[in-house]
């Protein structure tokens, strides 16, 4: 990327999947992409997308971490 940060770096910062952002690097490079009006997004918004996907992750672990605890909860009854 021309930043030098990677697909997969890139994509975790955006909360964005991957092959997503990919897809939009390459049809950028073929100057096929097209989409909404461009705009600029503020360090502020940036900042609150990744922390919302951050809490997205960190919740989905919560409830898997709860699952697995009752789970082991009654195994040992």
């Amino acid at each position: 990327m021309e930043s030098g940060e990677s697909l997969a770096s890139a994509s975790r910062t955006l909360g964005v999947v991957e092959q997503t952002l990919h897809n939009w690097v390459k049809a950028d490079r073929l100057g096929k992409l097209r989409g909404a009006e461009t705009r600029r997004v503020s360090a502020e918004q940036m900042e609150i997308s990744r922390l919302r996907a951050e809490l997205a992750r960190v919740k989905m672990e919560r409830d898997i971490l709860g699952k697995a605890t009752a789970y082991f909860a009654k195994e040992r009854k």
